[in-house]
């Protein structure tokens, strides 16, 4: 039997390619997702990268400060057990701190000295002798000037004396009121008897009137002479009455006058003007005597203490170390026109206070510590004279290459004396090695002008691995040659300095450096 073969439906492998709703209705937010991943997602993760890579830089970004740098400055010294020479140098002996010049205190010319050199003289004992007769004449004349001045003076106090005498007892005043009062007293009882003078004149021309009619009626009776006689009279009577009369105003104006004079007189006793007066010009001229008399004892003084200075003396013990003027020379005392050294006559020094000047060699320097034991050694003592270091100078030889250093002679024999001649063993100072043998160690220094100060504290600036500026606290050693200064604590080997470019710098601050020296001061 033959069968029918089944016919194969295939539309179902067909894919459906019609879009769909949601596509036709939103073809821009396709579009958008593309632009998204294409660009915004690439620079956001380049952003990102560029943000940790910043991060993790920090301030390298940052613009940094220009500065130059310098190494530190080692040297290498022996350590050596104390007391033993580290190194000799040569010196000369001089007065400490330095020679006293025993000056004429008076302008003069010399006439005698009474030293010599490296003789020993006691404080106060004469050392030259001026010529002092012009001295010993001005003191003379002062002498005699302030003897004038006294007796100015007692005659000044006699009038002072007096004055106040005249002033406590007013007598004159009280005679010139006394003669006043009895003239006032003899006006007033003439006045007061004036009435009675007048009423008996009255009755005296009465008495003529009537006498001299009485006779001129009997003329002929009686001589014209007894006539006359009673007209005389009673003329003489009548003057007299009328002068009597005349004379009150005259007596009361007397008694007025007398009045105001007593008055006066009394006033004048009762204030003292004049007495007064002439108690404070007394008291006046006793003062301007009496400093008179103070300023020709003060030339007085002048004169003695300038002819006390015509002998120089001694200001201390000691040994002369130089006889400047000699005999015959002028010396100009303390006039302004002086120069110096124009009036010293001797030098003399201390013989236990002596120092030695010692020139070390510039590579020395940094072995020798104040206070540091140094020998002494001279032709002049058979001994070691033991000596300490006082300071180191600032005065180098540029020929010899030297710095000088002071040394202080501890009890020196009195066979040194200044200007000789030395050798100075420096000694090495006690530390903290065990071993009695030498071994070397390293010495930092740095420039004096690097150092700052802040708050009591000493620091640097330096440069770390990272180009950062880094302020270094460090503990200072002693002065060095060339400007330089230890190290003790704070500083290593390798560290970089800033030399310049440290004004307003701070702590972490990034640095650019544009100078290295990796030689300087390695020595």
């Amino acid at each position: 039997m033959i069968v029918a073969k089944e016919q194969l439906d295939l539309s179902s492998l067909a894919l459906d390619r019609t879009p769909t709703i949601s596509a036709t209705k939103t073809p821009s937010l396709q579009h958008k997702k593309r632009w998204w991943s294409r660009f915004v997602l690439p620079v956001a993760v380049l952003l990102g990268f560029a943000m940790l890579l910043f991060a993790a830089a920090g301030s390298r970004f940052m613009p940094a400060r220009a500065v130059t740098v310098v190494p530190v400055i080692v040297k290498r010294a022996e350590l050596q057990q104390a007391g033993t020479t580290l190194f000799q140098a040569p010196g000369w002996i001089e007065p400490r701190p330095t020679a006293i010049s025993v000056a004429a205190m008076t302008p003069g010319v010399i006439e005698e000295l009474m030293v010599v050199g490296g003789q020993t003289v006691q404080k106060g004992e004469p050392i030259a002798r001026l010529v002092s007769i012009d001295a010993e004449l001005v003191l003379e004349q002062a002498k005699n000037a302030l003897a004038i001045r006294e007796g100015e003076l007692n005659r000044a106090k006699a009038e002072l004396s007096a004055a106040r005498i005249r002033f406590d007892n007013p007598v004159h005043l009280k005679i010139q009121l006394a003669d006043a009062m009895s003239n006032l007293t003899k006006s007033k009882t003439e006045l007061a008897k004036l009435p009675f003078l007048i009423k008996s004149a009255e009755s005296s021309v009465k008495y003529t009137l009537g006498s001299m009619a009485g006779k001129q009626s009997a003329k002929g009776a009686i001589s014209d002479n007894t006539i006359a006689k009673a007209e005389n009279e009673h003329a003489m009577a009548t003057a007299n009455l009328q002068e009597l009369k005349q004379r009150e105003p005259n007596l009361e104006r007397e008694v007025s006058a007398l009045e105001e004079v007593v008055h006066a007189l009394e006033r004048q006793l009762e204030l003292l003007v004049e007495e007064t007066r002439q108690l404070q010009e007394a008291e006046a001229k006793v003062q301007s005597a009496e400093a008179y008399r103070n300023e020709a004892k003060l030339q007085v003084r002048q004169a003695e203490l300038a002819l006390e200075r015509s002998t120089v003396r001694a200001p201390m013990q000691g040994r002369i170390l130089k006889v400047v003027a000699s005999p015959g020379s002028r010396v100009m005392g303390l006039e302004t026109t002086a120069g110096q050294s124009s009036s010293t006559v001797v030098e003399m020094y201390d013989p236990q206070k002596l120092q030695v000047r010692v020139d070390v060699r510039l590579e020395d320097v940094p072995m020798v510590t104040p206070g540091q034991q140094v020998n002494i050694e001279t032709a002049s003592s058979a001994d070691v004279i033991h000596g300490q270091v006082l300071q180191i100078t600032s005065s180098a030889n540029i020929q010899k290459n030297t710095l000088e250093v002071k040394v202080e002679l501890l009890d020196p024999p009195l066979s040194v004396s200044p200007e000789m001649l030395v050798t100075a063993a420096f000694l090495a100072l006690k530390s903290d090695v065990s071993s009695d043998s030498m071994r070397e160690a390293e010495r930092i220094f740095v420039p004096e002008s690097f150092v700052q100060a802040s708050d009591s504290q000493s620091f640097l600036w330096i440069v770390d691995e990272n180009s950062k500026a880094r302020k270094r606290t460090v503990q200072l050693g002693g002065k060095a040659a060339d400007d330089l200064i230890a190290i003790k604590s704070g500083l290593q080997v390798t560290d970089k300095l800033i030399a310049s470019g440290r004004d307003g710098l701070s702590e972490g601050a990034r640095v650019h450096v544009t100078s290295d020296d990796p030689i300087i001061g390695m020595k």
